[in-house]
Formats: C-alpha cells, structure tokens, sequence
C-alpha cells in the first residue's frame, strides 16, 4: 500500500484530482506547520491580531478600544476563530494551515492551466514551503489571509468569462484589499487590464460590463466594513484608520532604496530573459494577469518604501506560476519522480520545523506541557504568584495580555512597537503627542503594578534613545526586579 501511495505521489501526476491534491498539499503543510502551533508567538504582528480579534468579539469595534494599523477584514478572520473556538491557539493556527493550503491550491490550479499537473503539483508544494518555511511566516500573517482571495480571484478571472464571476473575483479581491491595503495596487492594474483586454477584442461594452460587475464586487466589500462604523456614527474613525494610516505608515517607515534593490533587480531580469529567450508566452492572457499583478505587488513594496519577509508572501504564490513555466521547460520536474528527492524535500528543507518538533517534544518532557514561550510562562508566574494585573504593561510578549483575559492599557499599547509611533497617534484620537509622552502617562498616570520587559534587551527600537533612557530610569527608580521567566524580567512596582 505505501508503495502505491508513494506511486501516486510520484509518477502518476496525471491521475491527481483536485481533492487529491488538496488533501497532499494540506499533509504537507500541516507536517511542516504543525510544532508552531503550539508556540506563543512567532511575530508580534499575530499577537496584535488576535487581541483586537478577542476584542471585536467582546463587543468593540477595531480601533475603538484597540488599534493598529490593518484593515478590519484582519481582525475578523481572527475574531471569526474566537467566536466559535475560544482562545484556541490550535484553532488559529489550523486555520491559518488551512489559508497557505488553499492559496497554494489556487497556485496549483493556475499552474495547471498553463502546463501539466506535475509541474503544477511541485509549483503548489514550493508554494508552502515559502510560505511557511521562512523567516517568521509560521504564525498567521494577514498576508496569508489576503493571497488565499486573491489568488481565488485569479484563478477566476482566469478560468472563466462570465459577469457573474467578474462580480465574485471582485468580491474576493475586496476582501483581500480590506485585510492588505497595498493590494489595490494589484487589484487595481488587474481590473485595467480587463477593460483593456476588451478593448483589444472590440468588445468594450462586454469588457466594461464585467468591469463593473469586478468594481462593484470590491466597492460591496469595502462598503460592509465601513457601514458597522457609520451606523456607530464613528465613520471618520474607520476613514482615518483604514485608509490614512497606513499611507502615512509607509511614508514614515522607508527602508533605503538599495536594501529592497536586490529583489526588483532579480525579478525584472527573470521577466526579461524569460522575454528575450520566449520561454513566457506574453501574448497568453494568464501570463499577462500574473506579470501585471506581480508588477502591482512590487509597485506597493515601493510606495511602502520596504520589503519584510512576511511582506514577500503577497508575492510568492504569483511569481511562483511564471517560475515554475519557465524552469519546467528544462526538464527539471520530469526527474522529480524518485523517492529520494521525497526525501530531500522531507528531511532537508523544513529544517526548522524539525528543530520545532525537537523543542516541543524537549518542553514537554521538561516542564509537562508542549505550550511554549514567555507568552505563556509568564501569565503562569503571574496567576501562580497572584500579581496584580490592572494596566499591566507588557513591553514584549504581549500575547500575554490574551491569556491573562486582560487588555492593553492604551490603544496604543496593543502593539509594543506603536508605542514609539506618534506619527500614528492622530488616526485614533491619542492625545499624547509623542512616544516619550505615551509612556509617561502609562507608568505616571496608569502605574501598572506589573511590567514585563524583555531581559538583557532595549525595551524599545535601540535608536529611540529618549525613550529607552526615560523608562529604565523610571523602572529603577519605582520598581523592583522580581523575577527572570525566560526571556522576561517581570517588575514588580515598589510600595510607597
């Protein structure tokens, strides 16, 4: 029986259905996946989505008593999982599994359009690893929330040529725009290009109908998510957050030119090559969608003036398809057919997910749970030792304040690093001007009782000198070390 799986696997691509391959691209993922659900944070960005998911799902809008700076469509992804499964990391990070599956089933189906199944299978398996396998990418991002409709909307617009799928890809593109704004970029070059298309073929009355049908789609999404705002009579809370925000965010957090420099200047001579030798055929309408919304991916990496590894998984699953076209006409997937290249991308590539596997496994024959991390090992010392937790801080961890089933004490301390971001200040009423003047009124004002920091570390960004200098003079001269949990120093305020 293990032989005729491994057959299946291998040599027999043409026999792969959908939900075959749905069902292997999911144990894949799931295996290289599955030791980071049970870690407490993988980057902050989760943290912060899940806290003002709990949030939303207590009754508070997004940016009314939490904020950060994503569209709402985030935090309802996250908030949806609350609401049904309970403070379930598992849960979250399942479905978070589930999103890389079905983008990287879009991939495949996309792939298999343009060429075979085998290169459209080994396309969509590259697609989870790159998604899951780099950097910190195995928590769940909001860029694997956006690519799953996005790349949904892709294969739509592909596939078919119909008003009414125009209006569902439109739908999915909305929601992709209202998780990752930057995506209008893309979005938007895409719903050009079908009207331009149209244009081509003398049938503009059609090509406008379907670009309607596409606008409109998008405009609903938009819309529901801000008429929970203006029945609130909040309207112009939802415009300054979703929309002003992050377009100042860019603005005041460019990388320099030459550290994103590398990526633009890799994929312009891929494309060019591809051109000059025809190994991409330009005039096929998929080639032309794919190219244009990688070209929009990349133009907001620039208007956003920096590129994050996670921020890449917005344009993994597309560049990937043009990739896989190309490198399949060398005969490169032909030889992917031996259990020993199973074997390489078992035991070579997830190496992280083995040294994961390993740490679970050594946490819980060590302290009897595989739950780890200072997000969880320090609201156990907390609750343990009975500390208070009214305004606690958590400059690091702050996943902590979810399980301790506690809140930030300002918005602006949803996120540790939004502290330190005056320039955010203003989309959401903060009436501290600057981050020096947001901490002092958190340690002066809230006097949180307990405060836990990173140990041996800056407490914030090392350039924010002020700041740094200001809260551990403060720290010092009111609060105590009390304990070392790991990674974490927990103060304890002094009694005066």
């Amino acid at each position: 029986m293990f032989k005729k799986g491994f057959n299946i696997l291998t040599a027999k691509f043409g026999q792969l259905g959908a939900w075959r391959v749905f069902g292997l691209i999911f144990i894949i993922a799931f295996f290289i996946r599955f030791p980071f659900f049970f870690r407490d944070y993988i980057d902050r960005d989760e943290s912060t989505f899940i806290l003002i998911g709990q949030s939303w799902v207590d009754g508070f809008l997004p940016y009314t008593q939490l904020w950060d700076v994503k569209p709402p469509i985030t935090f309802l992804f996250f908030a949806g999982i609350i609401a049904v499964f309970g403070k379930s990391f598992l849960a979250i990070r399942f479905f978070g599994t589930l999103l890389v599956v079905l983008t990287a089933l879009f991939t495949y189906k996309i792939t298999a359009l343009l060429s075979s199944k085998r290169v459209a299978f080994w396309s969509a398996v590259t697609c989870v690893f790159l998604q899951s396998a780099l950097g910190s990418v195995q928590g769940v991002m909001s860029e694997h929330i956006c690519m799953t409709f996005f790349m949904a909307a892709l294969f739509i617009l592909i596939r078919y040529n119909h008003f009414i799928w125009y209006l569902v890809a439109g739908l999915l593109m909305g929601i992709s725009v209202m998780v990752k704004l930057n995506m209008a970029y893309a979005i938007l070059f895409v719903g050009l290009f079908i009207l331009y298309k149209a244009y081509l073929k003398k049938e503009f009355l059609k090509g406008l109908g379907h670009s309607i049908g596409y606008g409109v789609g998008i405009l609903l999404v938009i819309l529901l998510t801000f008429l929970p705002y203006y029945f609130e009579q909040i309207g112009e809370l939802w415009w300054k957050s979703v929309v002003r925000a992050p377009l100042e965010y860019a603005e005041a957090r460019r990388y320099p030119w030459l550290k994103m420099a590398p990526t633009f200047i890799i994929l312009t001579l891929f494309f060019f090559i591809a051109w000059r030798t025809k190994y991409l055929n330009y005039k096929d309408t998929a080639v032309q969608l794919l190219l244009l919304a990688s070209i929009g991916v990349l133009l907001s990496f620039v208007k956003g003036g920096r590129i994050n590894s996670h921020y890449l998984i917005q344009l993994y699953p597309i560049i990937l398809i043009p990739i896989a076209l190309v490198v399949s006409q060398f005969g490169f997937w032909q030889g992917l057919k031996t259990r020993s290249h199973w074997l390489f991308l078992l035991f070579l590539l997830p190496v992280e997910s083995y040294l994961e596997y390993y740490a679970i496994s050594k946490h819980k024959i060590e302290k009897g749970s595989f739950f780890n991390g200072e997000g969880f090992a320090v609201p156990q010392y907390i609750e343990d030792n009975s500390l208070e937790t009214k305004n606690i801080l958590f400059t690091e961890y702050h996943i902590g304040y979810w399980i301790l089933g506690v809140v930030p004490p300002t918005k602006a301390a949803t996120h540790p690093s939004n502290i330190c971001k005056p320039e955010m200040f203003q989309f959401y009423d903060n009436p501290r001007k600057t981050g020096l003047e947001e901490i002092q009124f958190i340690l002066e004002n809230l006097k949180p009782v307990t405060v836990v920091v990173r140990n041996n570390r800056a407490i914030f960004d090392k350039k924010l000198i002020k700041e740094n200098a200001y809260i551990n003079r403060y720290l010092s001269d009111y609060y105590e070390p009390l304990e070392v949990v790991d990674g974490a120093l927990i103060y304890q305020r002094l009694k005066r």
